[in-house]
């Protein structure tokens, strides 16, 4: 079994899919199984910094530990080949990074938690 993250709607669910070999996969209808209820999404503790729109990360200018002021630039985006500085929302310590340089990222992305 292999366990996965999902997202899903903004929600982040673990699963666990197993692989079948094709010969074990049965080939009548089976009776459809209620499924259980979805776990509670992963919680995070501090302020998000969330990517504005999708675009590459060309720098990041912190690392997990430094501590950060409110309006501190804290990643350059390049998107639609324009480079636009992500700030910090709020004073705090850097206490995870989630991406890197010339990683690709979606809007509203998690890129750091402080």
């Amino acid at each position: 079994m292999k366990t996965y993250e999902v997202e899903v709607n903004g929600e982040v669910y673990i699963v666990k899919l197993r692989e079948v070999d094709a010969g074990s996969v049965p080939t009548q209808a089976s009776a459809p199984q209620v499924a259980a209820p979805a776990p509670a999404p992963v919680q995070t503790a501090g302020t998000e910094v969330t990517a504005p729109m999708s675009g590459k990360i060309l720098n990041v200018a912190k690392q997990v530990g430094d501590s950060v002021k409110k309006g501190e630039d804290l990643f350059i985006l390049e998107a639609m080949k324009m480079e636009t500085a992500i700030q910090a929302p709020a004073d705090g310590k850097v206490q995870a990074i989630n991406v890197s340089a010339n990683q690709t990222v979606e809007t509203d992305d998690v890129l750091m938690i402080i």
